[in-house]
């Protein structure tokens, strides 16, 4: 038989209670009023997950290497792909008329 869980009650202060609690927090110099300055400033938490937006994001492509290209890079370890896009880079700048 399954077991119906029992939720506590939820007691809502009387006035001069609420009163009470809130001059205590006023009270406490660890517990201050947020001002309209740093509530203007705050992000919702979902904007603030992940990584952060790439100035210059990388595109998705589907790419054929030979096979002896992908053995090297991949027997380098984790993060050869990154290490194959640095070399592509490097013959870029160096072959390239711009600059």
């Amino acid at each position: 038989m399954s077991k119906i869980s029992k939720r506590a009650s939820v007691v809502i202060p009387t006035t001069q209670e609420d009163k009470a609690i809130t001059a205590a927090a006023k009270a406490d110099p660890d517990a201050q009023p947020l001002t309209p300055k740093q509530l203007k400033a705050m992000v919702p938490l979902q904007t603030l997950r992940g990584r952060p937006k790439s100035m210059r994001p990388k595109q998705l492509v589907s790419v054929r290497y030979s096979q002896e290209v992908l053995e090297y890079f991949k027997s380098t370890g984790e993060g050869w792909q990154a290490r194959m896009d640095s070399v592509l880079r490097a013959y870029v700048k160096r072959h390239s008329h711009l600059g």
